[in-house]
C-alpha cells in the first residue's frame, strides 16, 4: 500500500510539474505575442504617419501649383479684358465719328433740299417760272 501511495504521489508530482511547466511556456508565448502585437502596432502607426506626412506635402505642393496657375490665368484674363476694352472703345469712337460725319452731311443735304424746295414754293407763290 505504501508503494501504491508513493506511486500515486510521484505521478501526481510529475503531472503538477509538467502542467506548471506548460503554463509557464504558455505565459511566455502570450507575453511574446503581446509584445509582437505592440511592436507591429507601433510600426504600422509610424508607417501611417509617414504616409500622411507625404500626402500632406503632395497636397501642399499641388495647392501651390494651382494657386500660381490661377494667379497667372487671372493676370492673362485681366490683360486680355483690358485690351478688348481698349479695342471696343477705339472702334466705338471711330464709329461715332463716322456716324457724326454722315449725319452732318445728311443734314447739309437736307438743308439745301429744304431751302431749294422753299424757293420753288416761294417762286410759285410770286408767279415766277421755274428754271429748268
Amino acid at each position: 500500500m505504501q508503494v501504491k501511495k508513493l506511486g500515486s504521489f510521484i505521478l501526481a508530482s510529475a503531472l503538477t510539474v509538467s502542467t506548471s511547466a506548460g503554463f509557464a511556456v504558455a505565459q511566455d508565448s502570450v507575453g511574446h505575442d503581446a509584445k509582437a502585437v505592440g511592436t507591429d502596432t507601433k510600426d504600422a502607426t509610424k508607417d501611417a504617419g509617414h504616409g500622411i506626412a507625404t500626402g500632406s506635402e503632395k497636397t501642399a505642393s499641388g495647392t501651390k501649383k494651382v494657386y500660381h496657375k490661377t494667379v497667372s490665368g487671372t493676370k492673362t484674363a485681366a490683360d486680355k479684358t483690358a485690351d478688348g476694352t481698349k479695342t471696343v472703345a477705339n472702334k466705338t469712337a471711330d464709329g461715332t465719328k463716322t456716324v457724326g460725319k454722315d449725319i452732318g452731311h445728311g443734314t447739309k443735304v437736307a438743308a439745301k433740299d429744304t431751302a431749294h424746295g422753299t424757293e420753288k414754293v416761294g417762286d410759285k407763290i410770286v408767279g415766277k417760272s421755274t428754271p429748268q
